[in-house]
């Protein structure tokens, strides 16, 4: 990408406050900073206004003596979290009975709506910034009503993770097509055939806001009579697509079930490759000398996925095809892991599961043998690295954006406490505290837990 080379330094995709601002002190009783090494004891982190001023022992902080302290005695302190691939407009299981009756009966303005609860639930969870891969609706591509709740957030009208989104740039009959249902019309633009078609669908993303460009190089596995192995698009539209990107200082993320999909994401400079799916070892040597990140997006394949699919009423063709899919994806994941290929954390979440259980994707890195620690710096510090984010965050050291998430327990002893929300005691993004779940405290993004479902069966 362009923003890597040494006369460009882009800015932030938020508005940034004015250096300084009062000066905080959280404390906790050990520090996990996202840089792999080991863990801290009795901890000390002093923020500047929005940024990290200083982080080490108690010892040997010099903590000013009438700055505001945050007591987080027990706790585990660690940067926000990030989800590089989820789709938060997507009618999820926990809020819709039936995503094919959603698709026809819930309108894009409430689809909008829904984005924004959804995403602060994971916020709520500790998940400070959200790579949202984009999303389609029956009235067209949703990039931009996506863009609007990411501009809503950064404006300070509602509270939300930070927010990256992507545009759909992809072929007629392209897997990210089939998320709606063959018979229904499209409208506008939607797809484009060819290099050239491609390019003015990426700059029509691009003028509507997106951050990155997502683009679909095979099938996949959550839509109905389309088979994996299916190509989505030439090597010359894919190069297309990841071009204008480029051009535009902005990333290309790049969905690949099979090894060819993957080699031509390779060619055409793709800055991510999405999912785990089908591997080999040539393949996987090329992507680690590339060095390119790969989301490996497992909890959206699981037998509880699955299981809550069909609650959904997916079709019984999906649910097969998931099913199969699945030991391919644990096994290239373990391969890919083995092998040293930089792993940025993904879940995929839009059907299901239910948003803010994120870090379930984390156990299931545990429970195929990477260890804790890599598990979260996939969520911390790769995933900073892999979304051009990592100058500001990622770790929890001075100079960087003060995302800082509180936990009732230790993830490296038991990586699940991440998923339970009364362990979640703090979520700070940019010094600002957004929930506080200590005792005697009751500060949630959401508010509610008797939300609706509200599409008619």
């Amino acid at each position: 990408m362009a923003d890597k080379q040494e006369w460009w330094k882009p800015e932030a995709p938020w508005p940034k406050r004015e250096p300084g601002g009062k000066t905080v002190i959280v404390t906790g009783a050990r520090l996990i900073d996202g840089n792999g090494g080991p863990v801290l004891d009795n901890p000390v982190i002093v923020l500047k206004g929005e940024r990290i001023h200083a982080v080490g022992a108690k010892a040997r902080v010099q903590a000013p003596p009438d700055a505001e302290v945050i007591d987080l005695a027990g706790c585990t302190l660690m940067p926000g979290m990030m989800d590089c691939h989820i789709h938060t407009a997507m009618f999820n299981c926990m809020t819709f009975h039936n995503h094919r009756v959603a698709q026809w009966e819930v309108m894009p303005q409430l689809q909008q709506m829904y984005a924004l609860f959804h995403a602060q639930h994971c916020f709520d969870m500790g998940f400070t910034t959200l790579r949202d891969l984009g999303m389609n609706s029956s009235r067209g591509l949703f990039t931009q009503e996506l863009c609007a709740v990411r501009d809503s957030i950064n404006a300070g009208i509602v509270e939300g993770p930070r927010m990256l989104i992507g545009g759909f740039t992809t072929i007629t009959g392209s897997h990210l097509d089939l998320i709606q249902p063959r018979a229904m019309p499209r409208h506008g633009f939607n797809n484009a055939d060819g290099p050239h078609e491609m390019r003015k669908l990426a700059r029509l993303n691009l003028l509507w806001g997106c951050d990155v460009i997502k683009t679909c190089a095979s099938g996949g596995g959550g839509t109905d009579k389309e088979e994996p192995d299916i190509r989505n698009m030439t090597q010359e539209e894919l190069d297309a697509a990841v071009d204008e990107a480029h051009a535009f200082h902005k990333a290309a993320a790049v969905h690949c079930f099979t090894t060819n999909a993957q080699q031509m994401a390779l060619k055409a400079g793709a800055d991510t490759i999405e999912h785990m799916v089908f591997s080999d070892d040539e393949t996987i040597g090329m992507i680690k000398e590339a060095g390119i990140p790969v989301t490996p997006t497992l909890s959206h394949r699981t037998d509880h996925a699955i299981g809550l699919r069909r609650e959904l009423g997916t079709a019984e063709f999906v649910l097969t095809k998931l099913k199969t899919l699945q030991p391919h994806c644990y096994n290239t994941f373990q391969k890919m892991y083995k092998a040293g290929v930089r792993i940025a954390m993904g879940t995929d979440m839009g059907f299901e599961p239910r948003f803010g259980t994120n870090a379930w994707e984390l156990e299931i890195y545990v429970g195929l043998g990477m260890t804790p620690m890599h598990a979260i710096q996939t969520a911390t510090k790769n995933a900073a690295e892999a979304i051009n984010l990592g100058r500001d965050l990622g770790t929890l050291e001075a100079g960087k954006l003060a995302d800082i998430i509180a936990v009732n327990g230790d993830p490296l002893a038991d990586i699940r406490v991440l998923q339970e929300k009364n362990r979640i005691l703090m979520v700070m993004k940019e010094g600002k505290v957004y929930a506080d779940r200590r005792p005697g405290k009751n500060r949630n993004v959401v508010q509610t837990d008797s939300w609706k479902k509200i599409d008619y069966l």
